[in-house]
Parts: structure tokens; sequence; C-alpha cells
């Protein structure tokens, strides 16, 4: 089906448009966590340029490849040049149209073009409903053994509902692998704050205080580290038990420096 069938307004004011396909340049996945963390609208609002040069925006964050989350239909009240910022803020109004879409119809749009801001006209026919949620979007925590996330992705969903009841339970062994080298990284999370306390300082320093990740550059870590969960364990569990888990982990995956990962000991 077309997103047009469903939003008949689009069609009949096609010109009137500007396409929106919101897409974090520093991490793809910033637009969808200001939609679920209720900022998208100031996201939005803040441009570097005069994008929105016409009366409507129709607003889409990045989901998947090639898919699009769609987060609402805007009007375009105006603009102002904010001198200390050199920047554009606008004034925007979410109106009613398709409402009852918004957070649920995800949208197939290949887009292998490096533009954002888009003319409907041009591409309304090749914006496709693959699917409509049954109920607004919501990062769903897949099961400690489904984890394998990167640095962009976890720095997001880290501090959704789901994702921070299932981490600040559970003491863990957890590991880090550079992709672009292959090296490893084992680590454990057993202090009062879980795996999500472990995890958060990563995500705030990049190197959580490793010796060997403090060498390389916070940018490096967002661009090349994954993150995945080895083994959980009750809060209860003794620290001795969890040590000799991580040093099983180290031996078997070859972590330590002197073999082929970021371990030091």
């Amino acid at each position: 089906m077309k997103f047009k069938q469903l939003l008949p307004f689009i069609q009949e004011h096609k010109t009137e448009f500007k396409v929106h396909c919101a897409f974090g340049s520093d991490d793809v996945y910033r637009p969808l966590k200001g939609y679920i963390n209720g900022r998208f609208k100031s996201y939005q609002e803040d441009q570097t340029k005069k994008n929105f040069n016409r009366k409507y925006i129709l607003s889409f964050v990045y989901y998947n490849k090639d898919e699009w989350l769609f987060v609402g239909v805007y009007e375009s009240l105006g603009c102002k040049f904010v001198e200390e910022t050199h920047r554009y803020k606008y004034d925007t109004k979410l109106l009613d149209i398709g409402n009852d879409l918004i957070g649920k119809a995800v949208i197939r749009f290949p887009k292998s073009f490096r533009a954002s801001y888009l003319r409907l006209e041009n591409h309304i026919d090749k914006l496709d409903v693959i699917e409509i949620l049954r109920n607004v979007y919501k990062p769903k925590f897949p099961g400690y053994d489904k984890v394998n996330v990167s640095w962009q992705e976890l720095s997001w969903l880290i501090d959704t509902d789901s994702w921070k009841t299932a981490l600040e339970n559970q003491k863990a062994i957890y590991l880090i692998t550079d992709v672009s080298n292959g090296k490893r990284y084992v680590g454990q999370a057993s202090g009062s704050e879980m795996l999500y306390g472990r995890w958060k300082n990563y995500i705030q320093t990049g190197h959580g205080g490793n010796s060997l990740l403090k060498g390389l550059s916070f940018d490096y870590i967002k661009e090349n580290f994954r993150y995945a969960i080895l083994e959980i364990f009750k809060s209860t569990t003794d620290y001795s038990i969890i040590n000799d888990r991580e040093n099983y982990w180290k031996e078997v995956l070859l972590s330590r420096k002197n073999q082929f990962g970021y371990n030091d000991n």
C-alpha cells in the first residue's frame, strides 16, 4: 500500500510539503531516540539552513535500513536566524492529520542519496507502507542472549524502559568487540549498579576506565565498538564466582593484550 492512500491530504497538497527523513549524521538513531523521549519536535525545529521552505512537513525518522517511522505532519509557521548559534529556529505545529499512525506506520523508502529534505511530489509514489504496528513504537529488550548492539544503538537503547529494567537487575560478564580489527574485551559487571551502571559508563566515557581502551579516541569507539552479553548472574552472586567466569571467558576468547584483545590482565 502507498502511504498516500492512508493520508489523502498529502496527495492533495503534495507541492506544499517538504519530506523530512531524519537521519542523525553522528548517530543514525538520534532522531528516533528523540522521538521516543518526546523531543523530536524541538530536534526538528533546530536547523542549519532554511530546510522547510514550504507550508507543511512530512516527518519520518530512521528505523532500519530503507525503513522509516512516521512521526507526524507538521505545519511550518516560520523561522528566525539565531545569531548566537548561527542556526535557524523554526516554529512548527503538529497537525491532527494521521495522528493515529504516528509511531505506528513503518514506511519503506530506499534512499541512496544524502539529502534529507525532499520535495514530496518527487517521492510520494516511492513511500510504501510495510507495517502498521499495533501499539506506538517502543523498543523492546530482546533477551540477554540476543544482545548484540553497536555503541550508537546502545547509547539510546540503554535508557529506554525495557532495557534499563533488564540491565539494572543483573550482574554479568560482557563482551566488547572492535569490528575494525576483531579485538575483544571481556569485562564484568559486579557492582551495585549492575550491568546498567557498567554500560552506562561506557556510553559516557567510551573506555569505562579500562587502560587499553583509554588509548583509543571516543570517536573511534563510537564508530567501531559492539556490545554483547556472555553470562548473567543474580544480584546476590558472589564476586569470586563472577571473577572466575570472567577469567574463563578471557581464556576462551583470547582477549588479553598479548593475544588478540584489549584486556590488560
